[in-house]
């Protein structure tokens, strides 16, 4: 599933294309995704122009005056910025926005747990956004407010990571390295974490997240990026899908548990 780091690719990917470029026409192919796309979509963005592509936690924001589209990639979801002659579209391409300035913004979906939606007036007032956490790359995200939203819990801190009304977009791949980072064992409760570690951790997430951005992402399975390139972070992962191979730092066998129903590696040497 593209995570954060994903997601803020596309975003600038796409960007560039589509600010400030007129909606020449929306082309929906298939309307049945993980919720279905509004009938009356195509009309009410058509002619409009799109003031930001934004981005809020996993969602992509495509603000217009009046209103704006969110997008979520879902599972397997991804956004490809064509220019003429556009190719035909397969069978898992759900829609293609056009530009009046001959760009193609095409969405594939082969899995259909993305969406496309509609927001009336503000785009950053959907509900779907309203009870979403702290950005993890804002000023907001410190080790003090990680550890004023996890002291009390008795709640693995890898599950409060990927919890979402804490923190927004640090999926199941970088909360295992992040935590590699700081040490911390991905099983150890919140309150059980002292404030120094979870300032270590907040700027482990953080560092974590712009490493992977600046790599163009994880390609573990078909991840591409606004322009069809893969992503390269995977060749930088720690622990993440290396159950049994020796640690870089200390040589023990690395771990796979699972935590909150997700699989989850570490080191056993380096992390407590």
């Amino acid at each position: 599933m593209p995570e954060l780091p994903e997601v803020e690719i596309t975003r600038r990917g796409i960007a560039p294309f589509l600010e400030s470029a007129e909606v020449r026409r929306l082309a929906v192919r298939n309307r049945n995704l993980r919720w279905p796309i509004p009938p009356l979509l195509e009309d009410r963005v058509t002619g409009r122009t799109i003031r930001f592509v934004d981005r809020r936690g996993k969602y992509l924001l495509f603000g217009m005056d009046g209103g704006g589209m969110l997008l979520h990639l879902g599972m397997s979801g991804s956004l490809r910025v064509l220019s003429r002659p556009v190719p035909p579209p397969g069978p898992h391409d759900h829609f293609d926005l056009e530009t009046g300035d001959g760009h193609t913004m095409r969405f594939r979906d082969p899995r259909r747990f993305g969406c496309l939606l509609w927001q009336p007036g503000a785009i950053h007032h959907h509900p779907l956004l309203k009870e979403l956490g702290v950005e993890p790359l804002s000023a907001e995200f410190t080790g003090d407010m990680l550890w004023a939203g996890g002291r009390f819990r008795r709640t693995a801190i890898k599950n409060i990571l990927m919890n979402a009304r804490v923190v927004v977009g640090v999926g199941n791949i970088y909360a295992s390295e992040a935590l590699f980072d700081a040490g911390i064992h991905p099983a150890r409760t919140g309150n059980r974490i002292s404030r120094r570690r979870y300032q270590a951790l907040a700027s482990a997430v953080r560092a974590t997240l712009q490493q992977a951005i600046e790599q163009g992402g994880t390609t573990l399975r078909d991840f591409t990026g606004a322009t069809g390139n893969p992503g390269y972070f995977h060749r930088s992962l720690r622990v993440y899908g290396r159950e049994g191979e020796p640690c870089e730092r200390c040589r023990a066998p690395v771990r796979r548990v699972v935590t909150g129903q997700r699989a989850t590696f570490y080191c056993p040497g380096c992390q407590r």
